[in-house]
């Protein structure tokens, strides 16, 4: 079972590189992110004419998640539990079903600028629902991935420059022992269990010929319970998509696992 994530950075600015890619690439799942449309206005059609079954949890104009499975998907539910009040759309879930059944998260975790101030505040807060719904997933002791934008720098090998971004809300020691927490209560960065040291990266910016200059980061990471990483065959960036037209400032991170 090949899974993608993938922020796309706007589905209907980018449907015509997302389809190229799709049709290309031809993921079994592909979990995407800042879809910045809603539900109602995702083109669904469209994706399900590519074959793909599509779950979005939208938002006008700003955030928003989806899957595109071309397996069957199962008990599909919406936002990251812990806040009812929440109303960014931030997380969606569902179990796909290969040659067994994979509990699959598809998260956008805030960005948190500027900080200091309540977007960082809500950072940080949504990280610790984010482990708490990790711990329960553990529980479970089935194969589940938490797989999206998580707007965290984990280590300094992660960037180009770190020292540029020791101020931002992505590297934060605050921000940085968050994700760690998750981690250690037992998941594996996919990743970083089959690839080490430094020139990594899944996002460039858009300005400064970042992406001509190699000057990336590595914030789109692939948590596996114990029982997925069981099943990791391989996990890999596929950067060269960066370099298509109008493309995202993400790339996809895929996983193959024997499911």
């Amino acid at each position: 079972m090949k899974i993608a994530t993938f922020n796309i950075n706007g589905v209907k600015a980018r449907i015509g590189a997302l389809s190229d890619w799709l049709a290309d690439a031809q993921p079994d799942v592909a979990l995407l992110q800042e879809i910045k449309s809603t539900d109602d206005t995702f083109p669904r059609a469209h994706f399900e004419d590519m074959g793909y079954a599509v779950e979005t949890h939208g938002q006008k104009g700003f955030n928003g998640v989806a899957i595109l499975s071309r397996l069957p998907l199962e008990d599909v539910t919406r936002g990251l539990p812990g806040d009812d009040g929440d109303a960014q759309a931030r997380w969606i879930e569902a179990t796909v079903v290969g040659d067994r059944a994979v509990r699959l998260c598809g998260l956008y975790l805030p960005n948190g600028n500027p900080v200091p101030g309540p977007k960082y505040e809500y950072k940080l807060a949504w990280m610790d629902r984010l482990r708490a719904r990790a711990a329960a997933l553990l529980a479970a002791e089935e194969p589940a991935v938490l797989a999206g934008d998580y707007n965290v720098i984990p280590q300094d090998a992660d960037a180009a420059r770190p020292d540029a971004w020791r101020k931002d809300a992505l590297a934060l020691p605050d921000t940085r022992a968050a994700f760690r927490r998750i981690l250690h209560l037992g998941y594996t960065e996919a990743f970083r269990a089959r690839r080490q040291g430094g020139g990594h990266y899944t996002f460039w910016d858009y300005q400064a010929g970042a992406w001509d200059r190699n000057d990336g980061i590595r914030i789109d990471h692939l948590l596996l319970t114990p029982q997925a990483a069981d099943l990791m065959q391989d996990c890999w960036i596929e950067a060269a998509v960066r370099g298509r037209e109008k493309p995202s400032d993400h790339v996809p991170v895929w996983i193959d696992l024997a499911a």
